[in-house]
């Protein structure tokens, strides 16, 4: 991706959020988008050699509408300040989780995993993490998960790294305090991720950095992709 042009489109959309400024600037918006959706095709492909659940999604079904849904937001800009891609089997719109990737001046990330989920479905997931303990552990605990993602609900969607995008402060009702990895139960969804560099999209060395990334990631995903299925 010609990260430059995508990463200085979206800093002056920042500085200039308004109907005017990007119609008199669409040739250059059509460029960033045309060179995102370029890296998106690129990405989708490397990741069907190690997911081929998702070898059917096209780019128009991972790319996100540029343009804000304002209806219900104090915030009345009509842009979004990144370009963004979610790659899941089962659509942008599903509990079924997929792989994201982000485009953002100073806040450019990959993430994996399933955001807010309801609560028969987080129940669930959480009695298959008591029942099947052994299998989560190995897919959460082990050496290049924890490098990469660390510990439950210790980090923010802006800091460097995380897992879970919110926890519940005590147990979850029905559980057993004392469980020795409550921690797992207390999660509200099961998201990772990482961010990276302003450059990292810069040459296509990125496609084999990202899919070791997702693939650390996966065992966490389809561990609870496989309760999810149960109710979608």
């Amino acid at each position: 991706m010609n990260t430059q042009l995508i990463l200085d489109y979206l800093r002056d959309i920042k500085e200039n959020n308004n109907r005017q400024w990007f119609n008199e600037h669409k040739d250059r918006y059509l460029a960033a988008k045309d060179d995102f959706e370029a890296g998106i095709a690129k990405a989708i492909q490397r990741i069907v050699s190690f997911d081929p659940t998702v070898a059917h999604i096209t780019v128009k079904d991972a790319v996100y509408r540029f343009y804000r849904d304002t209806r219900f937001s104090p915030d009345k800009s009509p842009y979004k300040r990144h370009l963004g891609a979610y790659i899941a089997a089962h659509g942008k719109k599903a509990l079924h989780g997929g792989y994201y990737i982000h485009l953002e001046p100073g806040a450019c990330l990959l993430a994996c995993g399933n955001y807010y989920l309801p609560t028969n479905i987080l129940t669930a997931c959480r009695n298959e993490i008591m029942a099947n303990e052994e299998q989560w552990l190995s897919a959460v605990a082990n050496p290049e998960f924890m490098k990469l993602f660390g510990l439950p609900g210790l980090h923010d969607f802006n800091e460097q790294h995380g897992f879970g995008l919110s926890v519940l402060k005590k147990c979850p009702t029905g559980f057993p305090r004392d469980y020795k990895h409550v921690d797992y139960l207390r999660m509200k969804d099961y998201c990772c991720w990482t961010h990276v560099a302003d450059d990292f999209f810069k040459d296509d060395t990125w496609l084999d950095t990202m899919a070791d990334i997702f693939q650390v990631a996966k065992p966490m995903m389809d561990f609870v992709n496989a309760v999810i299925d149960d109710y979608e």
